[in-house]
């Protein structure tokens, strides 16, 4: 089984943290994979985006064209990209951040008040991985278990005290 998932947003949103995650999370499912990040000059504020395969088999190329997940964390990423996801695929959006529907009826979207959310448990630069616990919810790419092995790769030893905020935040996600 692939997944090709693409995360979009305004850089500081944590977009390539989140694809990280995911990325050191299929390593240690010991699933084969690629994570590729895309970030325009101005960094926060930016555009940014994070390419995500996760797969049983070898990936033979990291580029995302046909995305079967997408997140969406702001309205230009979901207007850039909504068109790109296959027919049958996820769409995941900001709905915090974004208030229009997605407009396609051959893909699935979730609406995930993520920003809301993250705020509501005292985490609101967190809105991403949120959104990542919902992912893991609706797609099963990852599994729920064991969280805190790959938080423990992604968040440095100099921020080791937001690791339980950011376990909260994929909790918080994944129940909503």
């Amino acid at each position: 089984m692939t997944t090709e998932i693409l995360i979009a947003g305004f850089g500081g949103q944590g977009v390539l943290f989140a694809g990280k995650f995911l990325a050191y999370k299929g390593l240690l499912e010991n699933r084969n994979l690629s994570w590729l990040p895309s970030y325009g000059p101005e960094m926060r504020g930016g555009t940014a985006n994070c390419s995500v395969i996760l797969s049983d088999e070898s990936v033979g190329s990291p580029i995302v064209s046909k995305p079967d997940v997408l997140i969406a964390m702001n309205l230009p990423s979901l207007d850039k990209f909504e068109n790109d996801v296959v027919p049958g695929g996820k769409i995941f959006v900001e709905s915090t951040l974004i208030s229009r529907k997605v407009e396609r009826d051959d893909v699935t979207a979730y609406y995930v008040p993520a920003t809301f959310l993250a705020q509501s448990i005292g985490a609101p630069t967190l809105a991403n991985m949120v959104m990542i616990g919902k992912l893991i919810k609706e797609t099963g790419v990852v599994s729920y278990e064991e969280l805190d092995a790959a938080l423990k790769k992604v968040v440095s030893a100099r921020h080791a005290d937001l690791l339980d905020i950011n376990k909260k935040a994929i909790e918080t996600g994944y129940g909503c």
